[in-house]
């Protein structure tokens, strides 16, 4: 199988068992999962797929040779996430706005209730040794290392070509390389400036306010349509696009339900507010990375050669909060 990707270009796929397993039910759902979560009506044209990551996850530590079955958790690390992604962690009461991990946390129920057991036993591979995360040192690691999670999101990061040619981008692939199971920069310089962007798109999307005001309104609305059993637990395990399709058909909506969704699809302006006068509060995760990089044969991290990105990474390593007024609705064009 030939697969064409954006960021690593054409690559060759003939594991037998990554081949069934893209296949799989549980993969292909990820098509209809937007990486962001509900983020077409903050920033059109922006939106890609947790498939398209997956894929980019496994090709990454294939390339950089990683074993099999880190590959295999590579590929899979995302099936648990519900429609909408991390909007999950505002809807569950074990979810997280801080942390956003609920696709974490549901992960191994949710491969035990799925066809995977099944797809890697027939290639002598109990699913039980892809349950641990601890053991894929290169797919996974605590903030503020670099891993083929982060690093893969980043570079796909349509919000990064404002910022960065696809040359560029190729550069920071060329530069990695792998020691002792850590991702490390030969060059200071370019581990400098991914640190630099990763923070900038931490900052002004991932961690901001319109993703901010996306994760609560979205999660308030999907609440709603819960309660009023317009949709059940099981459709948030299906995609985006049934999700919504369920919600937009119910007949003569309840005004609350009307401005629910108005509000989801950002038809009304907002603010950042006081405490003491607001309409949304919202925690957000927010990530810093702090690049390890080849010195004189020495590994260092950025921050231990820039003080201004070590204050930096203080300041911005901790979940923003917001408190959001809303105003007027917005002009339809």
């Amino acid at each position: 199988m030939n697969y064409q990707d954006r960021i690593y270009g054409t690559v060759e796929i003939n594991e037998p068992v990554i081949l069934a397993l893209i296949e799989s039910p549980c993969m292909q759902r990820m098509k209809g999962v937007e990486q962001h979560g509900h983020i077409e009506p903050y920033f059109p044209g922006i939106a890609f797929s947790r498939f398209e990551h997956s894929l980019g996850v496994f090709i990454l530590l294939k390339k950089f040779k990683a074993p099999l079955l880190e590959q295999i958790f590579g590929l899979l690390h995302d099936v648990s996430h519900t429609v909408f992604s991390h909007v999950a962690d505002y809807i569950y009461s074990d979810g997280s706005g801080e942390k956003q991990n609920f696709q974490d946390n549901c992960f191994k129920q949710f491969i035990e209730g799925s066809e995977i057991p099944g797809i890697l036993k027939k290639y002598d591979i109990d699913y039980k040794d892809i349950l641990d995360d601890s053991k894929f040192p290169l797919q996974e690691r605590e903030l503020p290392d670099l891993c083929a999670d982060r690093i893969d999101y980043f570079l796909r990061e349509p919000k990064l070509i404002d910022k960065i040619n696809r040359e560029e981008v190729q550069k920071f692939i060329d530069d990695l390389t792998i020691i002792n199971d850590f991702w490390v920069f030969k060059k200071e310089k370019l581990a400098k400036k991914y640190a630099y962007l990763f923070l900038d798109i931490n900052n002004n999307f991932w961690s901001g306010i319109e993703s901010a005001v996306m994760f609560k309104t979205t999660s308030d609305l999907v609440k709603y349509a819960l309660k009023a059993k317009i949709i059940s637990k099981s459709d948030l395990f299906t995609t985006d696009d049934k999700v919504w399709d369920k919600i937009k058909s119910v007949p003569n909506k309840s005004n609350e339900l009307m401005l629910l969704i108005d509000k989801a699809n950002n038809r009304f302006k907002f603010i950042s507010s006081a405490q003491k006068d607001y309409d949304l509060h919202a925690l957000c995760k927010s990530r810093v990375v702090d690049p390890l990089f080849l010195s004189d044969k020495n590994l260092k991290r950025v921050s231990e050669t820039d003080a201004e990105f070590f204050k930096l990474k203080e300041e911005y390593s901790k979940p923003k909060e917001y408190y959001i007024k809303f105003l007027e609705r917005r002009i339809a064009h």
